[in-house]
């Protein structure tokens, strides 16, 4: 059906969605960086004459589509329009169907700019730009205004009606969404207050910090409220992102229970998986002569889009619908041929709530950040856990190189780049040569390095372009670390540091080394990601001190802050200091045999499950020999490094209803966050560390540079992550409000208020309440 309103289009989504055909072709072509595409179109500009137009904004009508874009230069000498497209190698190797999308693209702009100048005629050209030699080649024709009109309108009637549906899905959406309630009968307690918080942030345009313990219901208490003002304040899609797949799956059942609030929900609701994991054929490369879903993805992708959302519409009956989560893409993507992966990525434009990783919206590559900001959408963000954003960012905006890794490259490397990558390597000795000691942090960047690792990537670049079928991962994967910390390079600051750590090579025959550009504050890179968002709301149990969050993550100065009342109470927790214990590395040893009595005797007053953490595996092994010495009749069982998901699920499966034991787990692994054991599976924890991030040269760079940004190197280093580590170990015992249980935290330090200053304020410590047992 029809319904009233405006269908808003970018010229690029309404080409792609109407003119793409044939096979879905990922051959190794690299393509030139953001850096370089905007570098090629400013050549070309400068090499017009006087008068040249750049960067003309475009708009039109069809119906209810309104189409809109940017030309980039127009001659009024020649009356020629242009669309500029930089490449690298034999363009003559450019596949058929993506020269047509250009054409398609340059067309619609053509009819565009005539409607917009009153022109009866006008030359379109596609201006190719060669990075490496800087050569365009131009593809020209002239049309007149009519035929490009009879263009216009014949692609906007390809998507008119994919347009009304939209417009209907959107109408029917956002009136079931008005009129949804809570999908409980009452919220539970500190619930309202956060979902209050949430539409709030929404309906204000700010981000929000959420401090909410475990057990209040947090997914659905931030869903409901971002579903709501969706339709309240005009947003488009909602994100929700999750630090593991564990909370992916928390985010589609609370869709479920959201829609069985509401039966009639048409919510369009989308799991991203990664690319490792969506793979039909890892065997096979992504194009049409090795994959068959690739083979024709295009000209099958419409039946298979059409088929994936008819899954999320309300049927007749009233039956509940589905998600489209990662099986049920799967089963789609299977039933039309075609690549599960990237019809996810394309179901992406065309779905409500996209449940994926952190990486999807906030890494360099970001495929929803940059669909958000080519399609103009209004989002909200929702990022769960979100104590975990400051490590994944860091990582997310750092890159290494490994010397090791081009020796070995240099030795296959084809002759064409014997030259720039022996460049690199004597670049490096000298670097290495010129560093008396293992490790050595930098305040610049070698200058001259740097010059050869960006000449060296170019020339892979223009190799692998002239010969796409070249198949060599080392040189693969040596250029993607080449171009990452080209990148990072370019915007080196205070915000990283650049080191140098030689490895045992280093001191034998010859000598090798690591290069890391290390993001340390991961501001500069996020902040534009949220400033592209209506709303993001970060929610964990642990996101104090809110200023460290702030600083690190580049949160707007408008970002709102709010510590949700927890359900529980002081009475359901015994929080205990084992202060006559000492952790800290130079008395692990001495603290074994304290720790497993301490252990014993609680086991022995009350058995029943607990689960006990350390800060290694190292210390973890030591004190489970020596507490299975001690107490051999105690069931206990230990995580072991490089678990899989079948061995972390073996080692939760013992804690059920009925048992009794200790498992040993690592402070900040699978275990300590992210785990849900409520009642008698879980009626303790023993934690024997402050979590605190191990000192060496690297970590003292850190709290050195966070000092000197902050003014509390050691705590922003140190102490929060640490401790964040120790709140959500301890969490793992109170899950719900009839939960009773205890947790020993085991160290003096415990004890200082700085430090208890960071636990829950509904704890309550008590000291004296740990006996001094006996040795």
């Amino acid at each position: 059906m029809e319904t009233a309103g405006t269908y808003t289009i970018a010229v690029r989504a309404l080409c792609e969605f109407t003119a793409k055909a044939g096979d879905l072709d990922l051959r190794f072509t690299p393509s030139p960086t953001a850096q370089e595409g905007i570098a090629g179109h400013a050549v070309v500009a400068a090499r017009r004459a006087d008068g040249y137009e750049t960067e003309i904004s475009l708009s039109g009508d069809f119906g209810p589509l309104h189409v809109r874009g940017r030309a980039d230069g127009y001659d009024p000498r020649t009356n020629r329009l242009e669309e500029v497209k930089t490449y690298r190698g034999d363009l003559a190797r450019m596949a058929d169907n993506q020269r047509q999308l250009h054409w398609a693209q340059v067309k619609i702009y053509g009819y565009l700019f005539c409607s917009n100048r009153g022109l009866d005629t006008i030359k379109l050209a596609l201006v190719y730009f060669d990075i490496a030699s800087q050569k365009e080649t131009r593809l020209q024709e002239e049309y007149s205004a009519l035929d490009l009109q009879e263009y216009f309108q014949q692609q906007c009637g390809l998507f008119l009606d994919w347009a009304r549906q939209e417009l209907a899905h959107r109408a029917a959406r956002d009136e079931q969404l008005k009129a949804m309630r809570f999908p409980h009968a009452d919220f539970r307690p500190g619930q309202r207050q956060l979902a209050e918080a949430m539409y709030k942030a929404s309906n204000r345009r700010v981000c929000l910090l959420a401090q909410a313990p475990t057990g209040i219901g947090k997914t659905v208490g931030s869903l409901f409220p971002m579903l709501k003002g969706a339709c309240a304040h005009g947003v488009d899609k909602v994100f929700f992102l999750a630090a593991k797949t564990s909370g992916r799956q928390m985010a589609l059942d609370a869709v479920d229970v959201i829609r069985h609030g509401a039966p009639l929900l048409p919510l369009r609701t989308l799991e991203l998986a990664s690319k490792s994991t969506a793979c039909v054929n890892p065997d096979k490369a992504c194009h049409g002569e090795s994959c068959p879903l690739a083979r024709g993805f295009y000209d099958r992708l419409p039946a298979a889009r059409q088929s994936a959302l008819d899954i999320t519409n309300p049927p007749a009956d009233g039956v509940a619908f589905l998600s489209l989560d990662r099986e049920t893409l799967r089963a789609v993507a299977l039933a039309h041929d075609v690549c599960p992966y990237y019809l996810g990525t394309e179901l992406a434009r065309w779905c409500d709530v996209v449940i994926g990783d952190y990486n999807y919206y906030f890494d360099l590559s970001a495929m929803l950040h940059s669909l958000t900001v080519l399609n103009d959408w209004k989002v909200s963000v929702l990022v769960d856990e979100a104590h975990n954003m400051v490590s994944r960012a860091r990582k997310m905006y750092s890159a290494e190189l490994e010397h090791a890794s081009l020796r070995l490259l240099r030795k296959t490397a084809p002759p064409e780049l014997k030259k720039p990558l022996d460049r690199v390597h004597k670049l490096w000795n000298q670097l290495e040569k010129e560093q008396d000691v293992d490790y050595k942090s930098y305040a610049t960047l070698p200058e001259k390095f740097m010059i050869a690792l960006q000449t060296t990537a170019a020339a892979i670049s223009d190799y692998m372009a002239e010969h796409p079928t070249h198949h060599d991962p080392e040189l693969q994967e040596f250029y993607f670390g080449a171009l990452l910390f080209g990148r990072l390079g370019e915007s080196f600051g205070d915000h990283a540091l650049f080191d140098i750590e030689k490895t045992e090579g280093a001191r034998a025959s010859h000598a090798d080394s690591l290069l890391c550009i290390r993001n340390i504050v991961p501001a500069p890179f996020l902040k534009p990601r949220f400033d592209s968002t209506h709303t993001t709301a970060l929610f964990s149990a642990t996101l104090s001190p809110w200023n460290y969050f702030g600083d690190m993550l580049g949160m707007p100065e408008s970002t709102a802050w709010v510590d949700v009342e927890s359900p529980f109470v002081a009475e359901q927790l015994s929080v205990q200091v084992a202060s006559h214990i000492s952790t800290r590395y130079q008395h692990r040893q001495q603290s074994l045999k304290p720790i497993a009595a301490l252990m014993g005797e609680q086991y022995l007053r009350q058995p029943g499950n607990y689960l006990a953490f350390f800060s290694s595996f190292d210390y973890m092994e030591k004190a489970a020999n020596a507490f299975a010495e001690r107490y051999p009749d105690v069931p206990t069982w230990r995580q072991s490094r490089r678990m899989d998901e079948a061995e972390r699920a073996h080692f939760l499966a013992r804690f059920t209803l009925e048992s009794r034991g200790i498992g040993f787990a690592v402070l900040g692994g699978s275990f300590g966050e992210g785990v849900d054991l409520p009642g008698a599976r879980l009626i303790g924890a023993f934690v024997a560390t402050l979590g605190l991030p191990q000192i060496n040269p690297v970590n003292e760079q850190i709290r050195l540079r966070m000092d000197a940004i902050f003014g509390a190197g050691y705590d922003y280093t140190y102490t929060y992550p640490g401790m964040q580590k120790v709140v959500q170990a301890a969490g793992r015992v109170i899950r719900t409000q009839s939960d009773q249980g205890t947790v020993f935290l085991i160290d003096d330090r415990f004890g200082r208020p700085e430090i208890q200053a960071l636990m829950p304020a509904w704890w309550s410590i008590d000291r004296a309440a740990v006996p001094v047992v006996s040795a």
